[in-house]
């Protein structure tokens, strides 16, 4: 099975996907790494030198290739990848994949980002929790449309990341 982790940016798809590729013996892949790799420059860099398009088409090809694997993995992909090239549509067209989107709300999601600002060069140069509000409400309402097509919804607000990685996998089987 392919179980794809779909989210906001601080919503957890990595964490929980390593949690849950470990509880039930899955390899984790995060799309993000598997890029990196594939492209020898980090996303920034990619973005930064070839350009958003290219990173989009070179994305939506990865995440083609991994929906199509024979292996047990937990998938998590970044932020804005169900949002482009069709590619939610490709997720829920895959065989033997089943999507979760780990859902936050804006509060939860400022407390993180506001943390980890320093380390996301998309809203390092965000100052103060109103404009990061500003700023998460506005790719929220872009990508719930998205997000919320997902096979499984859990909720991560108030949680741990265990109870969070017992949710989904409650959720699952």
């Amino acid at each position: 099975m392919i179980i794809v982790l779909m989210g906001y940016m601080a919503s957890g798809k990595s964490t929980i996907g390593k949690r849950l590729a470990k509880k039930l013996n899955y390899n984790f892949i995060d799309l993000d790494d598997l890029i990196e790799s594939k492209e020898n420059a980090s996303v920034s860099e990619v973005f930064k030198s070839k350009g958003e398009i290219y990173f989009r088409k070179q994305e939506a090809l990865y995440l083609r290739e991994q929906l199509q694997s024979e292996d047990d993995i937990i998938l998590s992909v970044g932020g804005g990848t169900p949002c482009y090239s069709n590619n939610m549509e490709a997720i829920l067209n895959a065989e033997d994949a089943k999507s979760v989107y780990l859902k936050a709300s804006i509060p939860t999601l400022i407390e993180k980002l506001m943390k980890k600002k320093a380390t996301r060069p998309l809203i390092a140069h965000i100052e103060t929790e109103e404009a990061m509000a500003e700023f998460i409400g506005k790719h929220l309402f872009e990508r719930a449309h998205y997000y919320n097509q997902a096979n499984i919804k859990v909720v991560i607000d108030n949680k741990t990341k265990k109870e969070v990685a017992q949710d989904v996998l409650s959720s699952l089987f």
